[in-house]
């Protein structure tokens, strides 16, 4: 596979093209051209005798949206295939707020959660940093129509783990939100682990200051294992603890995320150890009703148990919200898409 020139930032630009011996100027047409969404080959503004040095180095399309699938409630999930032939998936969520993208950040995934499509064929590979902004520069080129930006918000939750991909994820942060780029707030990204403490205090000393969203789905340590082997390396304690130093690094509050599972940790007793855990914690808990994942045997809580537990964690002091249902018609959970793509 060639290199991939979404990973490069404004001043790498720069250098490649003085290296290629193009005028300086020729930078600012390549980047805005890359920064539009465009394949280097569709660069017109560019000699082609320069955009054909660039495609002997550097792949036209690192990502290609081939398939997009449109839910009653307007969301779009793209099975997006990469310049070596793999596979990943992304969601784009519409708001009053302005449109989300949900990105991924590696091929498949590691961590084995147990409700959770993407770790079905384990971890193929990890996505550079410009595949993962390609991702984000291919659907906003869709949806932008002549305005700033197409996508507003962006959330790292699809497939992967973004903390088991540390560096790229790391350098397409600082990419994405680049003045001289697509230039998405820090306060507008969310970036959703599963609990790698180390990573989470790393996170919070790179001066990045993103939303900080964590997998919690339990309320002690055994019973988190049995559904997130993660749990066997990082306590709750300890995961905690690092969401505390991130606060204290950067401001930002945390967000927990809680996903109802029927019979598993959604009756009093789970919200009274959630309310004795978070209470007086500058966070949030954001609860799921499960995707349920056919080649999985967890069921997701009703609607009436949902609102309960909601109304229990409220009662108790929490801020606590019940996140509305997206995509549900076409496979909205990261990995059930690429799944039944793989398995057709």
């Amino acid at each position: 596979m060639k290199r991939i020139i979404q990973d490069l930032d404004y001043n790498q630009i720069s250098e490649l093209v003085v290296s290629l011996g193009q005028p300086r100027f020729r930078a600012k047409q390549l980047f805005l051209g890359i920064t539009q969404g465009k394949r280097i080959s569709e660069i017109s503004v560019l000699p082609q005798s320069f955009r054909d040095k660039l495609l002997s180095e550097f792949e036209d399309c690192p990502v290609e949206i081939i398939k997009t699938l449109t839910s009653a409630d307007g969301t779009e999930k793209y099975l997006f295939r990469l310049a070596d032939g793999n596979i990943i998936e992304g969601v784009l969520m519409r708001y009053k707020y302005g449109n989300t993208q949900c990105v991924s950040t590696q091929v498949g995934c590691r961590m084995g959660c147990k409700f959770c499509a993407s770790t079905l064929g384990g971890r193929v590979r990890d996505l550079t940093s410009g595949e993962i902004l390609a991702q984000v520069l291919t659907v906003n080129a869709l949806h932008a129509q002549g305005k700033e930006r197409g996508v507003t918000n962006i959330v790292l939750m699809g497939s992967g783990e973004p903390l088991d991909n540390y560096e790229n994820v790391v350098a397409f942060l600082k990419n994405v939100t680049a003045a001289e780029g697509i230039n998405i707030s820090a306060r507008n990204i969310s970036l959703s682990t599963c609990g790698l403490a180390d990573k989470m205090r790393e996170l919070a000393d790179e001066g990045i200051p993103v939303n900080l969203t964590v997998s919690l789905h339990s309320t002690g340590d055994s019973e988190r294992a049995r559904t997130m082997p993660i749990a066997n390396k990082w306590t709750i304690a300890e995961v905690l603890d690092a969401c505390a130093y991130y606060f204290e690094k950067t401001g930002r509050r945390y967000i927990f995320e809680y996903a109802l599972i029927a019979g598993e940790n959604c009756d009093e007793r789970h919200a009274e150890q959630l309310i004795a855990l978070l209470k007086g914690k500058p966070c949030h808990v954001n609860l799921i009703r499960l995707n349920e994942v056919k080649e999985r045997t967890l069921a997701a809580a009703d609607e009436k148990q949902a609102y309960r537990f909601l109304g229990l964690l409220e009662k108790g002091g929490l801020s606590a919200t019940l996140r509305r249902r997206t995509g549900a018609d076409i496979g909205g959970a990261c990995g059930q898409l690429r799944a039944s793509y793989l398995g057709s």
